[in-house]
């Protein structure tokens, strides 16, 4: 789970693979080398530099660490879905017309990827509607660092008016940061809904699909089953006239015929008996 929290001096970031401690002056990032952390730095270090500051103001460096975090996680789980979205439509575009083994697969592993991308971005949205709905988290970001102090009411106090103002200014502005943030979250984590709940139907629909071709099949079993057991009806009867038993029928040629078109007859007029019951019961 993700998580900000808020200390005397410091603020604790776990946002997955980035995991820092932002100061007033300083950032401490644990394990640097992995994307997160290559990701936060290169969000950071543009919003350090003198050039690009167009001569505005400028927000503190501890909210500036905290903006740059929350920019490289959002723009990385963006960056996921924009992956995984032309891939899944392409899938279910395709599914209807091609359904071999290796589409299902991918179209399996995209599912897992959607479901994986909506959770973080689901954690995430989550910690960010926490810290807004947190009155008292966000001023003791904005008294970090002043000589200020948070009243039981959570009222802010401070030595200086002037420190007064500008902390409320920094609450309106940390606010609007993070209301920023969580609707990117929110659309991100929408559409990766929006496309696993698409994958999901395309799943039923061919799970319904292959039940009615499961069905087709049975049906073509059993009518051959049915098929069966009558020649095999007929197979007997031949096989009892066929025996080396004298019943003087053998020394006649029309007792031939009479047999043969008898058994013939007698094995479709079964099949099809067989068949109206199956019909009358629903089971073909």
């Amino acid at each position: 789970m993700p998580s900000l929290l808020v200390r005397e001096h410091a603020i604790l970031l776990n946002l997955g693979s980035l995991r820092a401690i932002a100061m007033q002056e300083n950032v401490y990032i644990f394990n640097y080398n992995r994307k997160g952390g290559k990701a936060f730095i290169d969000a950071l270090l543009p919003r350090l530099n003198p050039k690009t500051m167009n001569g505005g103001p400028s927000m503190p460096f501890v909210l500036e660490v905290v903006e740059a975090a929350l920019h490289s996680r959002i723009q990385r789980l963006e960056q996921r879905l924009w992956d995984l979205e032309p891939r899944v439509q392409a899938l279910l575009e395709a599914l209807p017309n091609r359904l071999t083994g290796d589409i299902l697969e991918e179209l399996r592993i995209s599912k897992q990827r959607l479901v994986e991308l909506g959770s973080r971005a689901g954690a995430l949205k989550q910690m960010l509607l926490d810290i807004l709905e947190d009155t008292h988290e966000i001023r003791r970001i904005c008294i970090m660092g002043r000589n200020c102090t948070l009243q039981k009411n959570d009222e802010m106090e401070c030595s200086v008016p002037l420190e007064k103002q500008i902390a409320e200014e920094e609450e309106e502005e940390i606010e609007m940061l993070l209301e920023n943030y969580l609707q990117r979250c929110e659309s991100c984590h929408g559409q990766a809904e929006r496309l696993l709940d698409s994958a999901k139907e395309m799943e039923d629909s061919i799970a319904v699909n292959l039940s009615s071709r499961r069905l087709e099949v049975s049906r073509v079993e059993l009518l051959l089953q049915v098929g069966t057991f009558c020649i095999a009806v007929g197979a007997l009867v031949a096989g009892i006239f066929g025996m080396n038993l004298k019943s003087y029928l053998e020394e006649r040629a029309f007792a031939f015929w009479i047999t043969t078109t008898g058994i013939i007859v007698g094995a479709v007029v079964a099949f099809f008996i067989l068949y109206s019951y199956l019909r009358k019961r629903k089971i073909l």
